[in-house]
């Protein structure tokens, strides 16, 4: 289900056929994906509570519905922004958002002897979910100017099919442990023997919730502005130097998005959430600053851009397991969406102002400007959300 909610990721193919066929900007194209974005985390919240209490079959389910549909929508109104915001941004958004919850949760309470390593393998499947779709897409959209008013639509139509088939398919097979379950032989750490389960509203009279969403905030802002760009940045920054389609080097990115969800998350278990979110922060920085600022050439790109999709990834895996190891793993649907809006309001907010920073650099004709501009921003976004890292500490009310 996972591999198939990562489409998301897949959407910068799609960005130069729509500016070649209908001559949109840079702000343009992106415009679906930031809704997608919004979307998807405003259902994130939705989800998180009705699956608290009907389980993760059903709203998995209603999600893969919702992103079937929203392709189909796209898929005859794939013509103006408008409808391609409505279709893939809001409704199939709306989709993703529905079924990823689900078995985040779920996982986290099949094994809450190894929550980062087991949230980071179920989301695993998100991040390389553009090893797929990258070269498919391509391959279905095809390479001929005069063909895509044909292929665009029908691309959207073929997706319809596999979201309605394979999301709602694997859905089927959710379920969730009894009450009060363990995995045999375990015994939870002193943290959290007498740990309670904080509601949400308890959860938002914390100051450690709003640490947790500035960090996420700040520490996916690189990899969502990055995802967004990778296509178009590598498609005009190295052209002489290509060493394979902009499609199967996202399918590369996305390796590394998932590796590092898998990674970090383990990483987290072993030596903490905070040295894990520190180390993340850290490969940001290295990527951003030390080598995508003055990247002109293919190699260099897309090692930067590897190194932005493993640190990006530990976030995906990291942050619903601080959640459960401070608010408990009763309520961590709804506390986890009520999270995740900080990757929702990064993804609407942060990729849409450094695509109004690339119009204008591409206006003035100096494009590797405009790229050092936003991977310089990003670099200093990604160490403020460091330092508010180290403030972060358990609560001390666990009172539900």
């Amino acid at each position: 289900m996972q591999v198939l909610l990562g489409v998301i990721y897949s959407w910068s193919v799609f960005r130069g056929p729509l500016a070649q066929l209908h001559g949109w900007s840079k702000a343009e194209t992106i415009t679906p994906y930031r809704y997608s974005i919004l979307a998807f985390a405003v259902a994130m919240v939705v989800a998180g509570f009705w699956q608290d209490r009907k389980g993760p079959r059903l709203v998995a389910s209603f999600g893969g519905f919702l992103l079937g549909t929203g392709c189909l929508l796209a898929s005859f109104l794939s013509d103006t922004v408008m409808g391609l915001t409505i279709g893939y941004g809001l409704v199939a958004g709306f989709g993703v958002g529905f079924a990823y919850v689900t078995p985040i949760a779920m996982c986290i309470k099949w094994f809450p002897d190894k929550r980062g390593m087991i949230v980071g393998l179920a989301v695993m499947g998100f991040g390389v979910g553009p090893l797929l779709f990258g070269p498919l897409l391509e391959f279905l959209l095809g390479k001929d100017p005069a063909q895509l008013a044909v292929t665009i639509p029908r691309t959207f139509l073929i997706l319809a099919g596999l979201f309605y088939v394979g999301v709602i398919g694997a859905a089927q097979l959710y379920r969730i442990p009894p009450p009060g379950w363990k995995p045999a032989g375990w015994t939870p750490p002193p943290g959290r023997a007498n740990q309670m389960d904080v509601a949400p509203k308890g959860m938002l009279g914390t100051w450690q919730f709003y640490a947790l969403w500035m960090v996420y905030f700040l520490g996916t802002s690189v990899g969502l502005t990055a995802i967004g760009e990778a296509s178009p940045q590598l498609t005009e920054m190295a052209k002489t130097s290509a060493l394979m389609s902009p499609g199967a080097a996202l399918g590369i990115m996305s390796i590394f998005n998932g590796l590092g969800r898998l990674g970090w998350g383990s990483v987290s278990d072993r030596f903490g959430r905070k040295p894990a979110t520190l180390g993340m922060c850290a490969v940001s920085i290295l990527a951003c600053a030390g080598v995508l600022r003055d990247a002109t050439t293919f190699t260099p790109l897309l090692v930067g851009l590897c190194l932005v999709g493993f640190s990006y990834g530990g976030y995906l895996a990291v942050m619903p397991s601080f959640t459960a190891d401070f608010y408990g793993a009763k309520n961590v649907g709804a506390n986890y969406g009520i999270l995740f809006s900080a990757w929702g309001a990064c993804g609407f907010l942060v990729p849409g102002y450094f695509a109004g920073i690339m119009d204008k650099a591409r206006a003035a004709g100096n494009l590797a400007a405009g790229y050092q501009e936003v991977y310089w921003t990003l670099a200093a976004l990604a160490l403020v959300g460091a330092l508010v890292s180290l403030t972060v500490r358990p609560p001390q009310a666990r009172a539900a």
